[in-house]
């Protein structure tokens, strides 16, 4: 069984840069991290190479070249190959460019199911998973909390709902979405594996390599772009508490006919 799982590399909420300008991350020398729903894909996918020894695990990222000693300890982990898609000419693309890049890698792959992350912490759209399913032609099924089992024909799967927990079958190949409740933790990198040499277990992609132009991809092959900006800020509001009775309902009266909200 081969189990691809498609990743992302996350800017540290508490340190990252963006550019107004064009109204996109800036993610080059910056701290990344994995995105805490990925983390969970990519563990799950070694509980099942753990469980059947013969099964391989791809890891593949749209990042920049300084992702690769994070992926270098993916693959001390117990992780094959991992492959990095990385141009100049794919910064600023939307979802759709984004899962189409994605997608014109894995159409040449083969495998037997993908698994990903339900949502990026720096966007947030849980787009991109169901855009390759759509490029590819798989199913595909988002807020993943558990697999059960899994095999080359299907896989039983549980998802949360604000209500209720309900239990799929998806068939294979197919594309898996867990979520961080899934619970599933990436194990520690063993003390001897630590300095371990594997280089050789990275391919580096770039747009050329996927027979890309590039009007194709970025910000001009992107059909949606970020229209602004801007910091949240809190205001604390002021708190007034009336009693149940005719001084407390003239008090309430009078603050809904100031706001508008009664004539």
């Amino acid at each position: 069984m081969k189990l691809i799982c498609i990743i992302k590399y996350v800017p540290n909420v508490d340190n990252f840069n963006y550019d107004f300008e064009n109204n996109t991350l800036i993610r080059d020398n910056i701290r990344l991290m994995l995105n805490a729903d990925d983390a969970c894909a990519v563990a799950y996918a070694l509980k099942v190479k753990e469980k059947y020894p013969e099964a391989s695990i791809e890891v593949v990222t749209m990042a920049p070249s300084s992702v690769v000693p994070h992926l270098e300890d993916l693959i001390r982990l117990g992780v094959d190959k991992a492959v990095i898609l990385s141009d100049r000419t794919f910064s600023g693309s939307d979802t759709y460019v984004t899962s189409k890049i994605l997608s014109r890698y894995l159409s040449k792959q083969k495998f037997d199911c993908i698994l990903t992350g339900t949502n990026a912490v720096d966007g947030d759209t849980s787009h991109v998973p169901a855009q390759i399913a759509e490029w590819l032609g798989l199913d595909q099924i988002s807020g993943v909390v558990d697999i059960s089992d899994i095999n080359k024909k299907s896989a039983t799967i549980v998802v949360d709902k604000e209500d209720a927990s309900i239990c799929y079958e998806i068939s294979m190949p197919g594309i898996i979405s867990l979520t961080r409740e899934s619970k599933y933790e990436l194990p520690y990198v063993q003390k001897g594996d630590m300095n371990k040499e594997v280089k050789s277990q990275i391919l580096m992609l770039n747009a050329n390599d996927l027979n890309f132009k590039k009007k194709e991809v970025g910000i001009e092959g992107s059909l949606t772009q970020v229209a602004n900006t801007y910091t949240k800020h809190f205001h604390k509001r002021d708190k007034k508490l009336v009693k149940a009775n005719d001084e407390g309902v003239e008090t309430v009266f009078k603050f809904l006919k100031e706001k508008g909200l009664i004539k």
